[in-house]
């Protein structure tokens, strides 16, 4: 892995790097997957996580069987079970709650009213849908867990990439991601002090690797190897670190997706703070996607892993040096140009005013207040068309 360029980034005397989250975007995918997992969805090595995903699809298997053929039984004595039986398996398989809706949405039923009826009405009904089903074949992943149960239920052409697949991918660039690489579990911003510090105990509460049963998630930074890209209004360096998050369903409950950027600090709740140069990718499961994911997605990641700085380094200076407003007329000229609205672009203006200490002059200026105006919109359309102005505004100057 070739090394990454640091440009005079120092510790804190506190043992972080002191940054300045005003900046930037925040993001709140992380924090998301860290308030709703479970305990037990929570894993402190890439190792661990692999060793979950990969031992699970081993005890896997998937085939394509006629919908017709597929057997619902249903048992008098308990209302509650419902089980399929395939061709040429004796064994029943007993769905999950997902692959039960995906196997209702296959037929046209609603899973939400089924799961109300005793399990001999629901499965009269299932039966009939399958019977009847357009599409003729549905593609099936079970996996023996004690019983064997049913995980999933797709269209035949569904392109199963598998999670440990994507673990793997990452394990290539990040080892462990516990240290053993530049790439590991963040460490923590004290909102007290501004400070910044990566060494943080990974623990369940503070990890940021994921998977249950429907999918996986994980979050690494390279958080040891600040970049220094200008300065601040009080002279000191404006630090970021690069990072990275991924996700997979490997049943069909999501795309999988990229994500990279850099970023200033996460705080404890996983909040993603500063963000800066924001890029996704996603692959649908379609018939191709293990290919594309192959000749796509994995590459993407190590190239973003191996690759140096210095084009985000040159594009902030750029955005930085480069004077676009010398008067307030200027300055208003400018954004409404832009489709700011007049009360739009004498928020962005004032905010700028007030956290760099200056009016906007600068792309880079124009930038740092349309996000921080984005920060404070309260719907989500609205936020992400502000950020995705202000990424248009950036890429042209750099």
């Amino acid at each position: 892995m070739s090394n990454v360029e640091v440009l005079d980034a120092r510790p804190d005397a506190r043992g972080g790097y002191k940054v300045d989250v005003s900046r930037g975007e925040r993001t709140g995918r992380v924090s998301s997957e860290w308030f709703s997992r479970p305990d037990d969805e929570r894993y402190q090595s890439l190792s661990e996580l692999m060793a979950s995903v990969k031992g699970r699809a081993d005890r896997s298997r998937t085939r394509t069987v006629e919908s017709a053929a597929v057997r619902v039984e249903a048992s008098r004595d308990d209302a509650e079970r419902l089980d399929l039986v395939l061709p040429g398996y004796d064994v029943a398989l007993a769905p999950t709650h997902w692959s039960f809706g995906q196997l209702a949405a296959l037929v046209g039923a609603p899973a939400a009213y089924l799961r109300q009826l005793p399990a001999p009405l629901a499965g009269i009904n299932l039966q009939y849908g399958l019977t009847s089903h357009r599409a003729e074949q549905v593609k099936t992943l079970e996996t023996m867990d004690g019983r064997v149960e049913l995980r999933a239920v797709t269209g035949p052409d569904y392109g199963r990439i598998y999670d440990h697949e994507l673990v793997a991918a990452v394990q290539r660039i990040a080892g462990n991601g516990t240290g053993d690489t530049r790439w590991k579990v963040p460490g923590v911003l004290d909102w007290s002090t501004g400070v910044y510090n990566p060494l943080v105990d990974i623990s369940r509460d503070t990890t940021t690797l994921y998977a249950s049963d429907r999918d996986v998630f994980l979050f690494l930074v390279d958080d040891l190897n600040p970049i220094e890209a200008g300065r601040l209004p009080d002279g000191s360096p404006d630090l970021y670190f690069r990072g990275f998050y991924c996700w997979n369903s490997e049943v069909g409950a999501k795309t999988l997706g990229i994500a990279s950027f850099y970023l200033r600090a996460v705080c404890q709740n996983r909040n993603l703070w500063g963000v800066e140069d924001f890029e996704e990718i996603t692959i649908r499961h379609s018939k191709f996607a293990a290919s594309r994911f192959a000749h796509q997605a994995a590459p993407a990641l190590t190239r973003f892993a191996n690759s140096s700085p210095a084009s985000f380094v040159g594009g902030v200076r750029a955005a930085r040096e480069r004077i676009v407003a010398r008067t307030d007329e200027d300055r208003t000229d400018f954004l409404r140009k832009r489709g700011f609205s007049k009360a739009e672009a004498g928020r962005i203006i004032d905010v700028v005013l007030a956290e760099e200490g200056h009016p906007p002059a600068s792309i880079f200026d124009f930038v740092q207040g349309i996000t921080a105006v984005a920060r404070d919109k309260p719907h989500q359309d609205v936020r992400l068309d502000f950020e995705a102005r202000a990424k248009k505004l950036f890429d042209r100057a750099a």
